[in-house]
This record gives C-alpha cells, sequence and structure tokens, in this order.
C-alpha cells in the first residue's frame, strides 16, 4: 500500500513547530560529543546547534542557541551537572534535558528527575537508544532506558517503603528517641518511673522490629531522622 504523506509531514516536530528536532549537547569529553554529533546527524531531522564540555558556558550556549532538546552530561564539575540542570529548568522550564551518566544508579536517576530532567540514559547506551530518548523528549514524554528502568524501580520501592520507626507503638518510640540521644537504659527508666527491665524490653522490641542490633545504630538513626513523626498508637 503506497503512503503518500511527505518525509517532512512524517518527521517529529521541534518545538519551534518546524520539522527538525535541534539538540544541544553538554558534556565534558571532547570525543564523546563528537560521538553524539554523529549519531543525531546520521538522521535527517536532527541536528546538533551547539555544544560544550563546562557548565560555565551552558547559560549562553542555551539563550543563544535554538535548541529543542539538550542532552546534559550528569558528571559535570564546577558547577556539578545536577547544578546545571536545575539552572536550564530555572530559567527554561519548557525545555526537555535529557541526562546522561557513567551509572545506571536508581537513587542518581530520582535526583536527577526531581531536578527537573525529562529522560536519563546511561554513556552505554546504543546508538538507536539516544535517537530514541530524543524522540519521545520532544513530543513531551519521559524517557528512561531499559537498564535504568528496573534501577529507578527499586530506588523509588526503597524510598517508598514505611521508615523503620513507624513500627514501633508510642512507648517504643519515645524509648527510641531517648536511646537515641545518648540516655543510658538506667537513666531512661528513671525518667519514666518504669523498671530497668521494662526499658531492656522495650529496648529488645525496637532493635528486632527495625532490623537493628545496637545502641550505636539507633543513635544513627536518630541523628538521620531528627524529626521523623512517631505512630499515634
Amino acid at each position: 500500500m503506497r503512503n503518500d504523506e511527505s518525509e517532512s509531514t512524517r518527521r517529529p516536530p521541534g518545538l519551534d513547530g518546524g520539522s527538525t528536532i535541534r539538540v544541544l549537547v553538554i558534556d565534558e569529553y571532547p570525543i564523546v560529543r563528537a560521538g553524539l554529533r554523529k549519531i543525531f546527524e546520521r538522521e535527517r531531522d536532527i541536528v546538533v546547534t551547539g555544544e560544550t564540555g563546562t557548565g560555565a558556558e551552558v547559560r549562553g550556549l542555551v539563550a543563544q542557541k535554538s535548541s529543542d532538546v539538550v542532552v546534559l552530561d550528569l558528571n559535570l564539575h564546577n558547577p556539578s551537572g545536577l547544578e546545571v540542570l536545575k539552572e536550564i529548568k530555572r530559567e527554561h522550564p519548557g525545555l526537555p534535558v535529557l541526562v546522561v551518566s557513567e551509572h545506571r544508579e536508581g537513587q542518581l536517576a530520582v535526583h536527577a528527575f526531581r531536578a527537573g530532567a525529562a529522560g536519563y540514559i546511561t554513556r552505554k547506551a546504543p546508538p538507536e537508544e539516544w535517537v530514541e530518548a530524543v524522540r519521545q523528549l520532544i513530543q513531551g514524554r519521559r524517557y528512561v532506558s531499559p537498564a535504568v528502568a528496573e534501577e529507578l524501580i527499586g530506588a523509588l520501592g526503597d524510598e517508598l517503603a514505611p521508615a523503620p520507626h513507624l513500627r514501633l507503638s508510642k512507648r517504643e518510640y519515645q524509648v527510641l528517641r531517648l536511646i537515641g540521644g545518648g540516655t543510658s537504659v538506667s537513666q531512661i527508666a528513671k525518667d519514666m518511673r518504669l523498671s530497668v527491665k521494662t526499658i531492656s524490653t522495650y529496648r529488645a522490641r525496637i532493635l528486632e522490629k527495625m532490623g537493628m542490633r545496637s545502641n550505636a545504630e539507633l543513635v544513627r538513626y536518630v541523628l538521620r531522622h531528627p524529626a521523623a513523626p512517631a505512630r499515634h498508637s
């Protein structure tokens, strides 16, 4: 069956309504920038309009170059890739950014998306994946490479899991806070007008429920969660 649709009609439109997708590449390695330029410019509808290897040049490039998608190396230094990402989103909130990382660590992807990234890809992704990512972003979608997706789900799962202290009763939580503040079992018993044996029992339950083994772990937990809310039970 013959398709009479023109080539320009089939191409994904750029943000300016045209048929060409304009990409700005920000990566500290010249060889990576050259490789990405080669990958993108194999496509008839994608053109690299600018590139840089330092975060300091980004503001000027984004302002001067007409770009539809920014490909940003998350491993930039002074400023960091994450800081550059935040600045781009502050100045140009509608400009989609595809962040690039050496790693497929889920927690890193979570931070990137929270900072405003529209997509996340690793350096080792095959050429067709880079092209697919850019096309997804230009259509207003998010993109996560298959290699990163499982890691991202795992990171979100850990983050969304109930905090260990929420397993405690109200009295156990009180004991946890006191232990975390460096108060001894005997002093806690005196302050709460309970026996040392009772407080020791609470301590044992706390360790078991929170999956910890020592007072030192409890202290570290309290220091990391200074304003953790207690259960009302």
